[in-house]
C-alpha cells in the first residue's frame, strides 16, 4: 500500500502527516518572522494550541528549528533568483521559500520534485493568488544548483 492510499482505519497517510507538519511549520515560521518570539516558545505554543496528532511532529520540529537556524544561508541560496530584495517579499512567500530551500539543501532524502511541489502547495493555500508560480520558479532554479546530480540522473532515466 503506498503512503498516499487512504487508510481504512481513518489514520492519515505518511504523506498527509508530512504535509500537515509543513503547514504547521509554515505558520510557526510566519509567527517567528512577525512576532520575534523564540523558537522554543513558538514550538511549545504550537504543540499546546494545535491538535498535532495528524502531523509528523518530528518533521515539524526539524523544519522550524532548521529553517530558523539556517535562515541567512537559505536566503543567500535563493537570493540570486529573486526579482526583488528579500525584504520586499511577502512574509508567507519568504517562509515558504525558506522551507523549500531547506528541504532542497538539507533533506536530501526528499526528492527535489517533492520539495518543490510541497512548497508550491503551501503557497497555494497560504500565499497570495499567484505566489505559488513565483515560489515554483525560484525553487526550480535553486534545485538546478542544489540538486544538479539528482536532476541529471532523473533526466537520464526518463
Amino acid at each position: 500500500m503506498s503512503d498516499t492510499t487512504p487508510r481504512k482505519s481513518g489514520k492519515p497517510s505518511l504523506t498527509e502527516m508530512r504535509r500537515n507538519a509543513r503547514s504547521f511549520a509554515l505558520q510557526a515560521l510566519y509567527q517567528w518572522s512577525m512576532a520575534g518570539q523564540s523558537v522554543n516558545e513558538i514550538e511549545a505554543q504550537f504543540r499546546v494550541d494545535n491538535d498535532m496528532s495528524n502531523a509528523d511532529t518530528q518533521l515539524f520540529s526539524e523544519l522550524l528549528r532548521g529553517v530558523t537556524g539556517a535562515s541567512r544561508d537559505l536566503d543567500e541560496a535563493f537570493r540570486p533568483f529573486l526579482d526583488r530584495p528579500i525584504d520586499d517579499l511577502d512574509p508567507v512567500e519568504l517562509s515558504v521559500l525558506r522551507i523549500g530551500a531547506y528541504e532542497l539543501m538539507h533533506r536530501l532524502q526528499v526528492p527535489y520534485r517533492v520539495a518543490i511541489n510541497e512548497s508550491v502547495e503551501l503557497a497555494k493555500i497560504f500565499g497570495a493568488t499567484e505566489s505559488h508560480k513565483y515560489v515554483n520558479g525560484i525553487l526550480d532554479k535553486l534545485a538546478q544548483r542544489a540538486r544538479s546530480t539528482e536532476i541529471r540522473a532523473r533526466r537520464g532515466n526518463s
